[in-house]
């Protein structure tokens, strides 16, 4: 089972409606997107989907992280969650792009275990953009 990581470190996954792809919507389930998904086709489709899930194929490809910012600036407003091989250091980014959670593999989850993840979770105030607009001392 897989590992569902938040601001406050592991947890079990919650989501029981089931997962449905562009091509054949079920109604009540998440929307399981590839990272390379066309961002107008999915805002067209079914807006109102609770959950969306973007899978990141690896931790290279930020296609995922462009995908998810792009539909909070267009509206989305559901849970929305990274799946796949985000890694530790990349939480924060995750965050910031609009991801409200992460879903690893178990074997990601004991490579890099929760105390890593706890590591960044306070992802507002260790950023560099607040580093910058920090007033002078």
């Amino acid at each position: 089972m897989n590992t569902i990581v938040t601001d406050t470190g592991f947890a079990p996954d919650t989501w029981n409606g089931g997962y449905t792809s562009l091509a054949t919507p079920v109604s009540g389930a998440a929307l399981d997107l590839p990272s390379d998904s066309d961002l107008q086709t999915v805002m067209h489709s079914h807006p109102d989907y609770e959950m969306i899930r973007i899978d990141f194929p690896n931790s290279a490809d930020g296609r995922g992280f462009s995908l998810a910012r792009s539909l909070r600036r267009n509206g989305y407003t559901g849970r929305l969650r990274a799946r796949g091989h985000v890694l530790a250091d990349q939480y924060a980014m995750a965050r910031r792009a609009g991801f409200d959670e992460i879903e690893i593999a178990p074997t990601l989850a004991a490579r890099q275990p929760e105390n890593q993840w706890l590591f960044r979770a306070n992802w507002r105030e260790h950023d560099y953009q607040s580093r910058l607009r920090a007033p002078a001392i």
